[in-house]
């Protein structure tokens, strides 16, 4: 499974890309081949602020819907718009034009309890 290392990853099986205090959220390779082809994604709200491991949005595949949680307290400031047309490429590129939503950190100090790269590696080899 595809892991990149300049990630910061929850045990839920999201990812987080931090530039400038906005957070970049994703599902993980690894989630998206354990949900299959996904057919709908419904991000979250605009301008709700959420705390660390709350749901917030919700993925759709063939064979289950999931929710989506996001790995940080902040406010939502931007969702993906390809997803409306394009939910698929949460399977096809999810660690880049696969993102779902992004989060103006609340607490930057909430990423130091995810996961490394190689302990994310560890928890799906596991």
């Amino acid at each position: 499974m595809n892991v990149p290392d300049d990630l910061k990853y929850a045990e839920s099986h999201e990812w987080i890309r931090v530039n400038d205090g906005i957070g970049t959220v994703g599902i993980t390779d690894h989630a998206q081949a354990e949900l299959t082809d996904i057919v709908f994604v419904e991000p979250p709200k605009l301008g709700v602020t959420f705390a660390a491991k709350n749901a917030v949005a919700v993925v759709e595949s063939v064979k289950a819907a999931s929710d989506i949680y996001t790995p940080v307290s902040g406010e939502i400031v931007e969702v993906n718009p390809a997803l409306d047309s394009d939910p698929a490429l949460l399977n096809t590129d999810p660690f880049a034009a696969g993102w779902i939503f992004k989060i103006k950190l609340s607490d930057p100090a909430e990423l130091d309890s995810l996961k490394t790269p190689d302990a994310y590696r560890a928890q799906i080899a596991g």
